[in-house]
């Protein structure tokens, strides 16, 4: 049975509190742990490397996609499985994409936030259904919830939107989510996506 991947956004910034590396190390940890291989940036820095290095000391396998501007800079690893280089930043996007089967957004920037929105919207529009978590460590995205969370108020997306994505506030509760998701197929309808009310809403 092929493993699935999960696919990790998360800051390269090697300057943060250490509470963020060490929840991105126990993420790493327990999805290799779990049966799960890893899909990320290819960094050697910051938060995904504190994760991609747990991942493959636990066991792992980790995938780097880069982009030729960052490699050229020296930043990846030779510790990956695999490491794609693309030409820019929104064909890595889509080559994460292809690899993945899970997407969870640990603590980061605004390159962060880009990939999140984008697999959101992919998952929104039915173009796939993976589970997609935000990992809340230190009430890290409690503000963009909040702003999430207002988007539906003011109807600019409907009322089932934050079905969405999942709220982790630990990594054991990301892996969990991952763990007992449903990953079947769906079929989005133009109904379901433009209704104020989504039809089959759980909220």
């Amino acid at each position: 049975m092929t493993k699935k991947r999960i696919c990790v956004f998360c800051s390269s910034c090697n300057y943060l509190d250490k509470s963020y590396y060490e929840a991105a190390e126990e993420f790493g940890r327990l999805i290799a742990k779990n049966g799960f291989d890893m899909v990320y940036g290819g960094s050697s820095l910051g938060m995904m490397w504190a994760c991609a290095n747990m991942v493959k000391q636990n066991g792992g396998n980790i995938y780097g996609v880069m982009p030729q501007k960052l490699h050229d800079m020296g930043v990846y690893t030779d510790e990956c499985v695999n490491l794609t280089i693309t030409p820019c930043m929104r064909t890595r996007k889509a080559k994460m994409d292809e690899l993945s089967d899970c997407v969870v957004a640990l603590a980061g920037g605004f390159g962060t936030l880009e990939e999140l929105s984008e697999m959101i919207v992919q998952k929104q529009l039915g173009y796939n259904n993976k589970p997609v978590v935000l990992l809340n460590t230190n009430g890290f995205y409690d503000k963009l919830i909040e702003f999430f969370n207002h988007i539906i108020t003011e109807n600019f997306a409907n009322e089932c939107a934050s079905n969405l994505y999942y709220i982790a506030q630990t990594p054991a509760k990301a892996v969990d989510y991952f763990l007992n998701y449903d990953y079947s197929a769906p079929s989005v309808s133009k109904e379901e996506i433009y209704a104020r009310k989504h039809p089959h809403c759980r909220r």
